[in-house]
């Protein structure tokens, strides 16, 4: 453990106020109280700058510390890296970013290629960016440079990954949008768009992105990407027939399927990728989160050699010489941080994580669901480490309760000594989703102390 002595805490909160921009916070709420300063971690559990403990069930708030934390054999393979050949541009190789690149390809069966960058919103622009090129160079997608999204999904925070995003709060004030970008209805069976119930229904759902090609014209639509299971949405997991029907439409208007593995990726839902959950095989995928488990900042985009093949163009043809993927990442050629991704597949692989995720998630899954006779917990669903419970005021109308009032039910939570994340400025009167994306070495005793932190502040929130 640190020794907090060794900090001016006084100091720190005073500069943590005067001089630090948090991340999607009003700071106006919070200009005359003390904000949480984390200073270190291990495991599952986060101590703060005045000592309080906290059993982190969000993985590092936003699901991607998945080996948990103080993982010594991360920091030291990062070390070695560090002061053996810390960066060169991917413009050219480098040892770690070939090999985790293969590590990649071995782990998506039916890919091709790969390209890093930074962050889970650059992997989702690199995918967007081949989508419009391959519209000009390709005669045979000629004019395809329109992108389908989903509702209540989101795939980042440039204007170009939140022009591909369904949650209108993220978007407000942010327009004009890029164009180029259309919409369809969410997977969320609690909330059906079409006022079905699963399985009397026809799938609408999925059914209906071919009305969306329709409607934007099939000539124009390049791609199609969604989260495998949704994500800061509300935790959404489509039925199984979803996604084969997807897959089917796509592959009858030649549109190329994304997968945002962002956060479903390396063990998050119980298996590898979230899309493995469904009979399906994507064109593109997307991850970043996870990838190096949050200990360096890595991304990439991964792609099926038919499209990969689409940019070997003859350099000195004059017709020809601009047709190569013409894009760059700066913090893609970052050495330690392929180098942390190997460490981290690694120890996922030798400690069976994807095993525990599966087991543990199955265990928090039932745990939760256990507390659906509470006044107040209106639908619990997930898959492996990844859940998340919906708070109602009304069952029967399913009327959210108020954004003060799930406010409250998370710092009851938090006064238990335990952290847990929530759907927020996403989704204009339901940002009342609680999730639940502990690290995937969780155990079932911290599953119970999760859960009873969680029952405790849902029947003294009123």
């Amino acid at each position: 453990m640190t020794d907090l002595n060794r900090y001016d805490v006084e100091d720190i909160v005073k500069g943590d106020r005067e001089y630090l921009w948090h991340h999607i916070k009003p700071h106006k709420v919070f200009q005359d109280s003390e904000q949480m300063i984390i200073v270190e971690g291990d495991g599952l559990t986060v101590r703060d700058i005045r000592g309080r403990e906290y059993l982190d069930a969000t993985s590092g708030g936003v699901w991607g510390v998945v080996v948990g934390y103080g993982r010594e054999s991360i920091a030291r393979a990062v070390y070695e890296q560090l002061r053996l050949m810390p960066y060169y541009a991917g413009s050219v190789g480098t040892i770690p970013a070939i090999r985790y690149a293969a590590k990649l390809i071995e782990l998506l069966p039916g890919m091709g290629k790969v390209f890093f960058s930074n962050s889970g919103s650059e992997a989702n622009e690199k995918a967007f960016k081949i989508v419009r090129q391959l519209s000009h160079i390709d005669p045979e997608r000629q004019g395809k440079f329109k992108v389908l999204y989903r509702d209540r999904d989101y795939h980042g925070t440039t204007i170009g990954a939140l022009s591909a995003s369904g949650q209108q709060e993220r978007k407000q004030d942010f327009g004009p949008l890029a164009d180029g970008f259309a919409g369809f209805p969410h997977a969320l069976c609690y909330r059906c768009a079409f006022g079905k119930t699963y399985p009397g229904c026809n799938i609408e759902c999925a059914r209906c992105v071919e009305e969306a090609i329709l409607k934007e014209g099939p000539d124009t639509v390049g791609a199609c990407i969604v989260e495998p299971i949704t994500a800061g949405g509300g935790i959404i997991v489509p039925v199984p027939e979803y996604y084969p029907i997807i897959q089917e439409i796509c592959r009858k208007y030649g549109i190329y399927l994304i997968l945002d593995e962002v956060v479903c990726g390396f063990g998050r839902t119980g298996t590898a990728w979230g899309f493995q959950h469904y009979d399906m095989q994507p064109d593109m995928v997307t991850m970043a989160k996870g990838v190096a488990a949050s200990y360096m900042p890595l991304s990439a985009t991964v792609v099926i050699n038919e499209i990969y093949e689409k940019f070997l163009c003859d350099p000195g043809s004059q017709t020809e010489r601009m047709n190569y993927f013409r894009d760059i990442s700066t913090y893609g050629g970052c050495a330690a941080a392929m180098t942390a991704a190997l460490e981290t597949a690694r120890i996922i692989e030798d400690e069976n994580l994807l095993e525990n995720s599966r087991v543990v998630g199955a265990y928090l899954l039932e745990s939760l669901q256990a507390l659906a006779d509470l006044p107040i917990v209106g639908d619990v669903r997930g898959r492996g480490l990844f859940c998340g419970v919906e708070f109602v005021r009304d069952k029967r109308t399913r009327e959210p309760i108020s954004e003060a009032e799930m406010a409250r039910l998370m710092a009851l939570v938090a006064a238990e000594g335990v952290l847990v994340g929530r759907t927020a400025s996403s989704l204009p009167g339901n940002n009342t989703i609680m999730n639940f994306a502990p690290a995937l070495v969780a155990t079932k005793d911290q599953i119970d102390r999760i859960v009873a932190a969680v029952k405790t502040a849902a029947e003294n929130v009123f």
